[in-house]
């Protein structure tokens, strides 16, 4: 079996008011519903469902056989806060349940690659970049478990060293019900036109609190096979997940091909590193 990667992070504390949804999103229900205006305008939209349920059950197919070992030579599985014995000691159903990500999969399992290549999404994505051809350059999986933690607001571009000007186009799809109550997206519409956001070391590396306390944060709720595309500026997060129902969902972030890449020095003059100096 593969060797497991541990999270070593540990949950922290927030204040509940950064999650005090002021709406909740309405997805659109039909591929041939999509209006791009939105998404220039609010850095997000939402499609509520968009995978068959045929789809989601082999991606979630998938992803088990992944964490369970089936593939000998994959190795990027990683657990929700947990040393090396505690995971040795879990069996197979339990690993399942503890899971919190998993990195670089696709060329390791062909019903997940077939998501990340699916027509309707490539070809939604390349609007999105401008009519410019897509590449996906990141695949993760985030498996919320129960009582699973909180991600801390943040923008992705600032995870990547993407020359500035270069949009990133996210898509984050619910393998599970994605609830208000177990953990789903919240984001601030409209945020990604303000640009760059400094990111500071708190929880995670992330926004601000107080940048996000008072503002009108919409939660985006989605049905198992529902998916959301997002700009990479956007604000977002996901409390912790109170419930004893996992939560997981495939992401992938899709550049332009000819898109300009640049360093990790150039990224943190943008994006922060340890704040700047500037305390939050």
């Amino acid at each position: 079996m593969s060797t497991a990667k541990m999270d070593t992070n540990k949950p922290q504390k927030y204040d509940p008011s950064l999650y005090a949804a002021s709406e909740i999103a309405k997805p659109y229900e039909h591929w041939d519903q999509i209006d791009l205006q939105t998404y220039q305008t609010d850095g997000y939209l939402a499609l509520n469902p968009a995978l068959t349920a045929e789809q989601v059950q082999s991606a979630s197919d998938g992803l088990t056989a992944l964490i369970r070992g089936d593939v000998p030579d994959y190795d990027q599985v990683q657990f929700e806060s947990m040393d090396e014995q505690q995971i040795k000691s879990l069996n197979a159903d339990e690993r399942v349940l503890h899971v919190r990500r998993l990195f670089s999969f696709c060329r390791f399992e062909e019903r997940l690659n077939a998501v990340m290549r699916d027509p309707r999404i490539i070809a939604t994505v390349t609007q999105m970049l401008g009519d410019r051809q897509p590449i996906c350059f990141q695949e993760m999986a985030l498996l919320k478990p129960p009582k699973g933690r909180e991600k801390p607001w943040h923008q992705d571009h600032a995870y990547f060293n993407l020359t500035m000007g270069e949009p990133v186009v996210g898509v984050w799809i619910a393998l599970d019900d994605a609830t208000v109550q177990n953990g789903c997206m919240h984001v601030l519409p409209g945020s990604h036109r303000a640009g760059a956001k400094v990111h500071f070391k708190r929880r995670d590396w992330q926004i601000c609190d107080t940048d996000i306390m008072g503002q009108a944060i919409t939660a985006v709720p989605l049905d198992a096979g529902g998916l959301m595309f997002f700009d990479g500026l956007l604000h977002h997060g996901t409390p912790h997940n109170p419930t004893m129902l996992r939560r997981r969902a495939l992401q992938f972030h899709y550049c332009a091909q000819d898109a300009k890449w640049t360093d990790e020095a150039a990224r943190l003059a943008v994006f922060g590193s340890e704040g700047k100096n500037v305390s939050c």
